[in-house]
């Protein structure tokens, strides 16, 4: 298939086809006539890098899935490669549930203090939008 064809059939354009095959991310097959060519693996290699792009892994860190697909293994993330990166992105995954755990425990602990304090607050209440501060 051509470019066009297989972008379409990736959801993705053209333009990003080109920049993967220039980080070698995707083959750059030709045909007689110049033409990129591509084939059902490559489509295949394809939603790889989709699948792991949508859970926030960054393109280089797609490169080892890549390359065990390439490898002819029909799950890209069997190789000891792919399996290092599956762990560094859950430590990481990891750090900043914690961070956001720590961040959420400050916020509830502002809103306690804010909603206490304003349950003291004389009347008239101050209302974001009104007059009365």
């Amino acid at each position: 298939m051509r470019i066009g064809e297989l972008a379409a059939r990736a959801g993705t354009t053209p333009r990003t086809l080109r920049y993967y095959e220039a980080r070698g991310l995707l083959p750059a097959r030709r045909d007689d006539h110049g033409h990129r060519t591509y084939d059902e693996r490559d489509l295949r290699l394809l939603e790889q890098i989709r699948t792991l792009r949508d859970s926030g892994f960054g393109l280089e860190e797609t490169r080892p899935f890549v390359e065990c697909l390439r490898a002819g293994h029909p799950e890209g993330d069997v190789c000891p490669a792919s399996l290092a990166v599956y762990r560094r992105k859950l430590a990481e995954l990891d750090a900043l549930i914690g961070e956001l755990r720590g961040v959420r425990g400050t916020v509830a602990a502002q809103l306690a203090r804010a909603e206490a304090a304003a349950a003291e607050c004389p009347e008239p209440r101050c209302e974001l939008g009104g007059e009365t501060w």
